[in-house]
């Protein structure tokens, strides 16, 4: 590896996966620390964060787990005190937890749009405020927060869709805020990557949302993570406010058949 990240300390939040196989936050925070940054492992389950840094630690880096609800702010707080804690300081926050809804606006309940949104929005808010005068303490840093093409492009997910357009919204909002303490805030807006998180839909599903790119290859959490390595990297100094779409060019084309979740 290249070290782009080497003595950086980075929280990682979203870094177990729900299932088998390989999540967007799980895969970036390996990336992270093969690049030589120290991660903080967050989830909301314990032993999904531990399963990732034993990966880590079993390759020789630094990594530490830590159970956290991203969506109190309390929480968000604990987190960021304990990266200090612990290796005194922080350099980058990836915001990368989330979930899905697949219902349309006519079938969308109002408890189901409020926990999308907390979810895959204010948990953006929460820890990247928490984060800020941390980051800002040495010198700058950066954010990365992940949003979807679903922000991007006609979908019937409703709140889905708003809430990871409510990222895009976010990070511009806030990079221009953050920019003069040397803060930069980025979005990730990955396709139809193949991640624990869809393993329901199905082979059929999965061969449609492969066919569904100007590739015609499939996407993977690697992916995803090498993005996020690049804008938490001093390669991307100068770029701050910008969404990273990782698609495989379905944002390009106007095929049929990616109907599931991002």
């Amino acid at each position: 590896m290249s070290d782009r990240l080497n003595d950086k300390i980075a929280i990682v939040t979203g870094a177990g996966s729900r299932g088998p196989g390989l999540g967007n936050g799980k895969a970036t925070a390996i990336l992270f620390a093969r690049e030589g940054a120290r991660v903080l492992c967050v989830d909301r389950v314990r032993e999904r964060a531990e399963e990732t840094v034993g990966i880590i630690r079993g390759e020789g880096h630094e990594a530490q787990a830590v159970a956290a609800d991203v969506t109190r702010a309390s929480d968000c707080a604990a987190m960021v005190a304990a990266a200090e804690r612990s290796w005194g300081g922080l350099d980058i926050l990836h915001n990368n937890v989330g979930i899905e809804s697949r219902k349309d606006l006519l079938d969308t309940e109002e408890d189901e749009w409020d926990q999308v949104l907390a979810v895959d929005l204010k948990s953006m808010f929460l820890a990247t405020r928490a984060a800020a005068p941390a980051l800002a303490k040495r010198g700058g840093g950066a954010v990365v927060c992940v949003s979807s093409v679903a922000a991007l492009r006609g979908h019937g997910r409703t709140a889905y869709a708003a809430a990871k357009a409510g990222v895009i919204g976010f990070v511009r909002s806030v990079a221009a805020q953050l920019g003069p303490q040397g803060i930069r805030v980025n979005a990730i807006a990955p396709g139809a990557v193949w991640t624990p998180m869809v393993e329901n839909l199905g082979p059929e599903a999965r061969e449609r949302r492969r066919r569904a790119n100007a590739l015609g290859t499939e996407g993977t959490a690697w992916d995803v993570g090498w993005g996020a390595v690049y804008l938490a990297s001093d390669q991307a100094r100068w770029v701050t406010g910008q969404t990273l779409i990782i698609d495989g060019g379905i944002t390009i084309t106007t095929r049929e058949g990616s109907l599931g979740a991002p």
